[in-house]
């Protein structure tokens, strides 16, 4: 699972950029210069994906990489939050069976899978193992 999608940056004539996503239009944001834009970019595409979750629609498939346009990555904590949740759905499990797996009580579970809700790494962790995933992490110098 990677949350990465295409961004359109458009020089705004009023000063710094305009951003949007083909793929997820309800991500609209803007920065006063590049690197501003493109922080802007990651969390807008991230609230908007949390959006999509909250209100059980499917996560939209990125397009692939498109000339002129930068890939931006949702912030970390949206990425794992997005993924237990994608998970979870596709595990066809009830959310009383997550919490027996886990250990948990149905109310932290709740929690967890609710996309607002901050969760620490370790919880994230334990519910991905819990239904076969595992985080493998990559690190890249930043264009």
């Amino acid at each position: 699972m990677q949350y990465s999608y295409p961004g359109q940056f458009d020089r705004d004539p009023d000063g710094g950029y305009l951003v949007t996503f083909p793929d997820v239009p309800e991500a609209l944001t803007q920065g006063d210069d590049l690197p501003d834009a493109k922080r802007s970019a990651a969390e807008a595409l991230g609230l908007a994906l949390r959006g999509y979750v909250a209100q059980g629609r499917r996560l939209p498939r990125p397009s692939a990489a498109r000339k002129g346009f930068f890939m931006i990555h949702v912030e970390t904590g949206d990425a794992l939050k997005l993924a237990v949740i994608e998970a979870f759905q596709a595990a066809a499990i009830t959310k009383s069976e997550l919490a027996r797996r886990l250990g948990k009580g149905e109310t932290e579970v709740y929690r967890i899978l609710n996309p607002d809700h901050p969760t620490k790494l370790a919880a994230l962790e334990d519910v991905l193992r819990v239904l076969g995933k595992e985080i493998i992490v990559s690190v890249k110098d930043a264009a």
